[in-house]
């Protein structure tokens, strides 16, 4: 719930808003979120960790109330190729926070959004000791439009994006967009 100070300060600061901003209210307070994420590893083979082949790199993920997911290692390092990896995850936390604040300021933009697919792309670098980063990330999303949509509005929504994304906010490496518009 919003204090009458906070609303009352944030009513008129509202019109000095302009129509891409975060919501007037969320201006006003500083809000804090926990999450909560168990990972389990399942790559016993019964004999733990006793030699660096004697054990499988996968693992869960069990966030309660929701369905596990069977994750493993890149496969470059010995992973199982038909599972989800720390940098699957990364990117498609990226893709996903982005694409639900594009939806969000479309909606608000009057830009009737009736597809929306990514293809994002991450570069890595390893260091000769095994250290690796993150360096950069593309996103690629195509999204489909209704005909009667502005494409330059509905292009600008994504430089918003950036200021409010909490996964875009979180990472330390640039994050690029290469948006395409189809008109249908």
């Amino acid at each position: 719930m919003i204090s009458l100070h906070c609303q009352s300060m944030c009513r008129s600061r509202r019109k000095r808003l302009d129509r891409y901003a975060v919501p007037y209210w969320a201006r006003c307070f500083l809000m804090s979120h926990s999450y909560l994420s168990r990972i389990v590893w399942t790559g016993n083979r019964g004999c733990g960790t006793s030699g660096y082949r004697d054990y499988d790199r996968s693992w869960d993920i069990a966030v309660p109330g929701k369905p596990v997911i069977h994750c493993s290692n890149d496969p470059l390092l010995g992973g199982d190729t038909t599972r989800m990896n720390p940098e699957d995850l990364l990117l498609s936390a990226l893709a996903a926070c982005h694409m639900l604040w594009y939806l969000h300021y479309a909606s608000e933009s009057g830009i009737v959004v009736t597809s929306y697919e990514d293809q994002t792309v991450g570069i890595a670098e390893v260091a000769a000791g095994g250290a690796g980063q993150f360096v950069s990330a593309t996103l690629h999303p195509r999204i489909t439009v209704h005909a009667q949509a502005d494409l330059a509005v509905a292009e600008a929504i994504h430089h918003r994006i950036h200021e409010v994304c909490l996964i875009a906010r979180s990472v330390k490496f640039p994050v690029y967009c290469a948006p395409e518009f189809i008109s249908g």
